[in-house]
């Protein structure tokens, strides 16, 4: 049995304790969480950390498989470029590709994540996972905009899928974006995803994606002829909307990953779609087309904000915590209760795993964190804040 306590403590199931007692199995199982109303008596065996503790972190989006990618691809060089150099660099060094997932699992939960939800192509990463201290859904993606090669991709994700449920991972069947995937192809995976406890789809990344859905030009366009992936007959839904309300399954949870571009008419109609979740990887898309989501925007419209890392492939770090640190500088009135509550208890919401994460409550096993080095006055970041695992 361990006891914990800090100057505060969030634990997402009321208001934040003010050296309150976290008392837990060796196993991390909470027992019992003591609200000493701030009067802090000396116990037995009871640690106190100098700043906040939270529950681990639940990272909504990420790509383990390209972790071999890590400083691969131009910086700022926009979305339709970024796709052109995944294609060229991702089968290179395949020999990298489970060293530098280990190292990326690792590095992962040395910075506190404890569920992850991953985005994969292959099976290359399945045994990472299996082996892992995090929690992994796979989300088996597809795409691919020729309409007369839809069936044989979508036999590719089920030989996949098939894979994962013999290892006993638990995942689901996804589309990887509006403008990378024919609309026959979405409906083959409709009707294999119907039952999916989780779908996600990156959603609105770049300003481009609009223009290349409407009139088929603009910098995808480009990027796609220049890589000889347009077909002879283009197949292509009408908008994001029209893909969110129509072509998706409505089973379980929708998170849409990244919404750089999202604007207050798309937001407002495809709030239709219940159970729907905003995942913000701000680092990713500055690093990739310069720009940080309308956060402001998705707060006012009451949106259900969730934190993710993305790959390698975008980002130096798979940290929640820079994820955070780089909102609270463009976004200087965020408060550190709210952001932890988007990479925590919203994230295992989205995962639909909050049984076990997301609060400190007793009977769950959420992980133990301590953020140090934060402005515990004003409950901000700073650029030095840094996490510390404790279970």
């Amino acid at each position: 049995m361990k006891r914990f306590t800090a100057q505060f403590i969030i634990t997402n199931s009321g208001p934040s304790l003010k050296r309150g007692i976290i008392t837990t199995e060796d196993d991390g199982t909470i027992i019992s969480v003591e609200d000493t109303a701030g009067e802090l008596e000396e116990k037995h065996s009871t640690e106190f950390y100098n700043g906040i503790i939270i529950p681990g972190f639940v990272n909504c989006h990420c790509h383990l498989e390209l972790s071999h990618m890590k400083g691969g691809t131009s910086k700022g060089s926009g979305l339709g470029s970024f796709i052109e150099e995944i294609r060229s660099y991702r089968n290179r060094n395949n020999d990298n590709i489970l060293t530098s997932a280990y190292s990326a699992d690792k590095s992962m939960f040395s910075e506190g994540i404890v569920l992850c939800a991953d985005v994969c192509n292959t099976s290359d990463t399945f045994n990472v996972k299996k082996e892992s201290m995090i929690r992994y859904i796979s989300l088996i993606e597809v795409f691919g905009l020729d309409p007369d090669k839809a069936e044989s991709r979508i036999i590719e994700i089920l030989d996949i899928a098939e894979t994962a449920r013999d290892l006993g991972l638990q995942y689901s069947l996804v589309p990887h974006s509006v403008y990378s995937i024919s609309l026959t192809l979405l409906r083959l995976l409709k009707n294999e995803s119907l039952n999916n406890r989780i779908t996600s789809i990156h959603f609105m990344e770049s300003e481009g994606e609009e223009i290349f859905l409407r009139n088929h030009t603009g910098p995808l366009m480009s990027a796609y002829k220049r890589s000889g992936l347009i077909p002879s007959r283009l197949e292509l839904a009408g908008s994001h909307i029209d893909i969110i309300l129509n072509e998706l399954t409505k089973s379980g949870n929708l998170i849409l990953v990244h919404n750089t571009f999202a604007d207050k008419t798309t937001i407002r109609l495809i709030k239709e779609r219940k159970n729907l979740f905003w995942c913000l990887c701000p680092n990713s898309n500055i690093y990739i087309e310069n720009k940080i989501p309308p956060l402001n925007l998705l707060i006012e419209e009451g949106c259900e904000i969730v934190i993710g890392t993305d790959s390698h492939a975008s980002n130096s770090n798979l940290s929640i915590l820079e994820e955070l640190k780089t909102l609270q500088s463009n976004f200087p009135e965020l408060v550190i209760g709210d952001m932890v509550l988007w990479a925590t208890m919203n994230g295992a919401k989205a995962l639909q795993e909050e049984e076990w994460f997301g609060s400190i409550e007793a009977g769950k096993k959420p992980g133990l964190l301590l953020l140090e080095n934060v402005d515990l006055q004003n409950m901000k970041l700073l650029p030095e804040s840094s996490v510390r695992r404790l279970i």
